[in-house]
């Protein structure tokens, strides 16, 4: 081969990329902006007391940890951010089954991740995924207040400084041992004592500009990997080796456990995968155990909350992982449906002029917070 003819090769590959990359932007970049205006709605109008008051011991051993885990659900919170906000909670009086609870449940799903869900897979997966990372993380709450002594008192004796004295949602990137060194949103201010057109500014400027900055770059990074696959991986390649399986789910389990990528980042490259032929048990394993747990977060748990509870928090992450992930796949035969006939069909009900529209709008927003994630 020549060189003009592998310049030409490389040329095609690096064009059929971008266009791939571009056409999961442009698919996804209005669900990402009502996801994102939504999670500052959130954050405008919730107060953080009120969170407080339904996860602490009051509230019982139960009951604590569904509630930790329906508030940690809509939360746009990245699976490194979560540790220090879920600390602050223990410290404030939260049962450690409800700390566990909250540290799975907030990483795994949130307003914005779901909203991408629904745009890149399915309004299956879309429902699934809220309600899997319920009962995985209501099941490792209860199992922690089950089987685990919580003193905490003992516990939040022996935390630095900086993370006993912490606000709760409010962690600055230069704390210690509660940075978010992967890069995940963990700056949220809290909105209290002001008006509510304040609020709802404040709101507005921490969607768009301080969560959207805290993640533009790992959302690029998981869209730009998911044009890869839907261009240069052939579809054998996924067939033959991530078709399906329990064998398939443990190769994503082992994958995904160490690897820092958020919800929202990882739906992409969940969407790209099984349109090559990767079941959606398969993918999902993926979605739910990678945005939940990452090597820092795992560090963080075990020095924080033990040994014991890390094994739990890791023991029903990946068996609640594999458990939905067949589950999953029972579903999708059990309707007769083929994941890659639909995946990405519920955006279609978008006008294409719409699409490109919120791509436009949503570009200049994602560059300016990789510019300022770069300069810090």
């Amino acid at each position: 081969m020549t060189l003009a003819e592998m310049l030409t090769n490389l040329t095609a590959l690096i064009v059929g990329i971008a266009g791939a990359t571009w056409e999961i932007f442009t698919e996804a970049a209005p669900y990402l902006f009502l996801g994102f205006g939504i999670a500052g709605l959130l954050h405008a109008l919730i107060p953080d007391e009120k969170i407080v008051s339904y996860l602490g011991a009051s509230a019982g051993k139960v009951r604590s940890v569904i509630n930790a885990a329906i508030a940690g659900v809509p939360l746009p919170l990245c699976s490194c951010g979560v540790v220090p906000t879920a600390i602050s909670l223990q410290k404030r009086g939260a049962t450690k089954g409800a700390t566990v609870s909250f540290l799975i449940s907030t990483p795994e799903t949130g307003v914005d991740s779901i909203a991408v869900t629904y745009a890149l897979l399915d309004p299956i997966m879309t429902i699934f995924r809220p309600i899997a990372t319920l009962v995985t993380a209501i099941s490792a709450g209860i199992m922690e207040n089950l089987l685990v002594k919580d003193n905490t008192g003992a516990q939040t004796r022996n935390l630095p400084l900086n993370l006993q004295t912490i606000p709760l949602a409010t962690v600055s990137e230069d704390e210690d041992d509660a940075s978010c060194s992967c890069g995940g949103a963990c700056s949220i201010p809290a909105p209290q004592g002001q008006s509510l057109s304040q609020r709802i500014y404040g709101g507005i400027k921490y969607a768009y500009v301080e969560l959207l900055g805290d993640i533009s770059k790992w959302l690029m990074v998981g869209i730009v990997i998911a044009g890869i696959i839907s261009y240069a991986i052939p579809d054998s390649f996924i067939l033959s080796y991530l078709g399906g399986g329990v064998g398939s789910m443990l190769v994503m389990l082992v994958i995904g456990i160490p690897l820092y990528i958020c919800a929202t980042a990882s739906t992409p490259l969940a969407a790209a995968l099984i349109a090559k032929g990767m079941s959606p048990g398969t993918a999902f394993v993926f979605l739910l155990a990678g945005p939940a747990t990452n090597a820092a977060t795992i560090t963080m748990v075990t020095k924080f909350l033990g040994k014991r509870s890390a094994a739990i928090y890791l023991a029903s992450i990946g068996t609640f992982s594999i458990a939905f992930g067949l589950l999953l796949d029972f579903i999708y035969v059990k309707m007769g449906i083929e994941a890659t006939s639909i995946v990405g069909h519920a955006s279609e009900i978008l006008p294409d002029d719409v699409k490109m529209l919120f791509a436009i709008l949503m570009l200049p927003l994602i560059a300016n917070g990789i510019y300022h994630e770069m300069r810090e």
